[in-house]
């Protein structure tokens, strides 16, 4: 049997942190064309690149990750020219504009699968609704990235089909299918350098016995996460510690603003003056690479609703640490008992928000402020999250033993030698319902889709008359 592919739709805003900028979405669309290059079982890697000359960093890639298997660049402006690959996997959710590119060859012509990363902005979340709309079959899915965004897209989709069935009085198709399969890494990537890791507690002034504990990730207090809960409980922490060993705060990211670097350095100073404390440019791999190969504790005690898997924890896995993070969104997921803990977030309602989400939609507030507002209403347990940090602090056993843990997590479950079959077996699932229900496709005529009509069909009342190839002859 022919082996499971897809073609992969390719730009570089889904895939290249390093030309447009580092996000959480872009690493992990990386993270997977090399994980998919590396580990995928087919004949050929296929790409649908958006532009003609993105496809050759893509081909450079496959001939140093598999130089044995061929790369084609199929088009856009002719999709089913994948063949015989019948699967598109593209880097978002929201792939209603690509459902109507297949329209009219066949909504049957080949199946579409989209993935969770950002669902919070509010063109994903009117994309739901596209998505309802658009010519989406029950053989196309979007793949959920961890149980909490499955939740939440259950939940949007609930109503916009609400919505139609009042607005429209419709009959709704089935949904596409929602499987949770959560992001990988390369856990090789991530394997300690010691002596990059000894220079680092060299550099912070770290003893032998004191504990570091380290975050990766973007630092905005208002979108990712505040850091004043954790400087307080490091100072509570500390004081309960006693002068005979101290506790270590290093941050490796990027600032968007001069603000944001004002309210991690000030608050630092302000609120826990005994705790070292180091800012490290998280756009350096070295620098990412030493404090995950210098640190005791990976922390990650986020309340944002920009993302939902929280890819940084599973990086820290991969390095042998034991973690220390909020029970919020995929973390729920990935941070089991043996490898780490997960301290409780608490938060209000829907109908106490519901003003903050007509004020975002409206335009009043921006997308920063949404999600500002939205994190002032979730607050972390204080007790727990101190007693938490002296639990790490004070148990070098327990560190061991949870990060060695969280090692044989990493490449046992979320390598991406273990993700990509789980892919490849939806693309099978997809492939077989798309087989199974091949007399409910629909093709819809070329010049005439409702969001793309052909502009003189549209506009046909405009010109003086049609030319017809019978009975005109043109003239160049």
């Amino acid at each position: 049997m022919r082996p499971q592919n897809a073609a992969i739709w390719y730009a570089q805003d889904g895939f290249d942190p390093a030309a447009k900028g580092i996000n959480g979405r872009r690493v992990a669309g990386e993270s997977f064309l090399k994980g998919f290059l590396r580990h995928a079982d087919v004949d050929e890697f296929v790409i649908l690149p958006k532009m003609p000359e993105d496809v050759e960093p893509v081909r450079a890639l496959a001939e140093t990750l598999r130089p044995a298997v061929p790369l084609r660049a199929a088009s856009m402006m002719r999709p089913t020219s994948i063949g015989p690959v019948n699967q598109v996997f593209y880097p978002s959710a929201n792939f209603g504009a690509e459902a109507w590119r297949r329209a009219p060859y066949g909504t049957g012509a080949y199946a579409l699968s989209g993935i969770t990363h950002t669902t919070s902005t509010q063109a994903v979340m009117e994309g739901w609704l596209n998505l309802r709309v658009a010519p989406v079959a029950e053989w196309d899915a979007v793949i959920c990235t961890s149980n909490a965004v499955q939740f939440s897209v259950r939940y949007q989709l609930d109503l916009s089909d609400t919505h139609l069935k009042r607005q429209l009085n419709a009959t709704l198709r089935p949904r596409p299918l929602l499987p949770v399969i959560l992001v990988g890494i390369h856990c090789d990537d991530f394997t300690p350098d010691p002596a990059a890791g000894k220079a680092l507690r060299a550099r912070l002034g770290a003893a032998e016995g004191d504990i570091i504990f380290t975050t990766i990730a973007r630092l905005t207090p208002h979108e990712k996460f505040d850091p004043l809960p954790i400087y307080l409980a490091m100072r509570a922490a500390q004081k309960k510690l006693g002068p005979g060993q101290k506790l270590h705060v290093a941050f490796c990211g990027v600032f968007r603003e001069d603000y944001s670097r004002r309210v991690f350095e000030e608050g630092a100073r302000r609120l826990m003056p005994d705790v070292g404390f180091a800012l490290l440019d998280g756009a350096d791999a070295a620098e990412r690479k030493a404090v995950l190969s210098g640190a005791d504790v990976f922390m990650f005690l986020i309340d944002n609703i920009h993302e939902t898997f929280g890819l940084a924890p599973i990086e820290g896995m991969a390095a042998g640490l034991p973690l220390l993070v909020s029970d919020w969104d995929g973390m729920k997921d990935t941070v089991t008992p043996d490898v780490g803990f997960r301290v409780t977030l608490r938060t209000l309602p829907g109908p106490h928000l519901a003003q903050e989400a007509l004020r975002y939609q409206g335009g009043y507030d921006s997308y920063v402020q949404y999600c500002s507002l939205a994190s002032a209403m979730t607050e972390i347990d204080m007790g727990e999250l101190t007693a938490r940090i002296l639990d790490l602090a004070q148990n070098p056993g327990l560190r061991r033993k949870m990060g060695a843990a969280a090692q044989v997590r990493a490449r046992s479950v979320y390598d991406w030698a273990q993700i990509i079959p789980q892919m490849k077996a939806l693309w099978a699932e997809q492939e077989a319902r798309r087989n199974a229900a091949e007399a409910r496709s629909a093709r819809y005529a070329a010049d005439a889709l409702p969001i793309a009509a052909s502009p003189t069909g549209l506009f046909g009342s405009y010109p003086t008359a049609f030319a017809g190839f019978a009975e005109v002859r043109l003239v160049a």
